[in-house]
């Protein structure tokens, strides 16, 4: 059924492009016939509508269900403990080291080594 309405919403576009087509070939007919431009025909304007609206139509056939906007649908299986917990708001590097008159410096070699029950009693 998908490959169906992928086919409907391709005609969609084509409709489309031959309303704008119209509309450019209308535009160049009254230059031509030296004119003033009030409005399209309403053959033109009726079909890029429709148009529009068959292939909204089959783009929402084609994407399928949608998500739920609310947000305690997402956050139900979510306890309150785990609510505060976002990681990317982490921040490691701020002022407040430059600020403390007590902050010293990590010392980077220590990063190396693997975390044991020995290295713990130094």
């Amino acid at each position: 059924m998908a490959i169906f309405n992928k086919i409907q919403i391709v005609l969609g576009f084509l409709s489309l492009l031959h309303a704008a087509y119209s509309a450019a070939q209308h535009r160049a007919y009254l230059r031509i016939t030296e004119q003033e431009f009030s409005q399209l025909p309403i053959d033109i304007i009726f079909q890029a509508i429709a148009s529009l609206i068959y292939i909204i139509y089959n783009i929402l056939q084609v994407v399928g269900d949608f998500k739920e906007i609310r947000a305690a649908v997402d956050l139900q299986a979510k306890s309150w403990e785990t609510l505060s917990n976002i990681p990317s708001f982490y921040t490691f590097n701020h002022r407040g080291k430059a600020l403390s008159p007590v902050y010293e410096q990590p010392n980077p070699d220590g990063y190396d080594r693997p975390y044991t029950t020995e290295s713990y009693l130094d």
